[in-house]
């Protein structure tokens, strides 16, 4: 069963590239350049918000290079590549190299939004990896907001189909990471994508075996999160309040406890 994979360039984003290369699956590859991995904090933060500003991104950069930082530097001369900016993704270069590598299933993960045009050019299977709970945590930011809102074990990602919906397509699978104790914010969000990296090579297998995978409608319409709801302030939350030790907190039964109504194909 051939893959093509339409992913960004950060670390999480190629270790999903890696684990379809190595199963076997990844026909194409197609990178979109996304914005700096350690952003300058904004002007006009308070000490306190910018020592944790500063502190979240350098944090998360050691964590990403320390979770999947044998993804970097790979080699895949052997398989069809493509490199694009985010104005480039949806254009018909991109819709003709899809379709010139004939794949049986695309699969997006941390790319912008698909157009209409683009997906009409997909196989009947095209699934994007969300790095969120969907439908309860949709749209952008979705492994910091379970966080914020003292539910570490609703971090998670969603395996749902590609549709112009953003995050609302049927779902065909959850997957969530096992806490443990000392985990912090990133740890969690970067065991979130290498649980998903492992599912996601799962599925296609079971595609490939002709399994009947779940199609679960999005029933409720929980909540989209938009980049301009997240403030550089909420990082008191995770730092000053907790010093980001908001599982050690949940684990201890501090927090109370609410499981997600997970779907799953295995």
């Amino acid at each position: 069963m051939k893959v093509v994979f339409l992913t960004g360039s950060h670390p999480r984003h190629l270790y999903i590239a890696q684990k379809l290369k190595e199963a076997g699956m990844l026909q194409g590859l197609l990178i979109e350049n996304r914005e700096d991995f350690v952003p300058a904090p904004p002007e006009g933060l308070s000490d306190q918000d910018r020592v944790n500003f500063i502190r979240h991104f350098s944090d998360r950069e050691a964590a990403e290079r320390r979770w999947f930082g044998q993804a970097e530097g790979l080699d895949w001369t052997d398989i069809s590549q493509m490199n694009v900016t985010s104005g480039e993704l949806n254009s018909e270069k991109v819709a003709d190299w899809v379709q010139s590598n004939g794949p049986d299933i695309v699969i997006s993960f941390g790319v912008h939004k698909i157009d209409d045009a683009l997906l009409a050019k997909f196989p009947a299977y095209a699934w994007n990896i969300h790095g969120g709970l969907s439908p309860w945590y949709r749209g952008s930011i979705t492994l910091f907001w379970p966080f914020y809102f003292l539910q570490p074990n609703w971090a998670g990602m969603t395996v749902h189909y590609l549709t112009s919906s953003l995050d609302g397509g049927d779902i065909v699978h959850h997957s969530v990471p096992e806490l443990s104790q000392g985990d912090g914010i990133h740890d969690v969000a970067c065991k979130a994508v290498r649980q998903a990296a492992d599912d996601i090579v799962k599925l296609v297998g079971l595609l490939r075996s002709g399994a009947d995978l779940p199609k679960e409608p999005q029933r409720s319409n929980g909540k989209l999160f938009l980049s301009k709801d997240w403030k550089p302030q909420h990082l008191r939350l995770i730092y000053n309040t907790f010093n980001n030790d908001i599982v050690d907190k949940y684990l201890d039964g501090e927090l109370g406890h609410q499981e997600p109504p997970l779907i799953r194909a295995f």
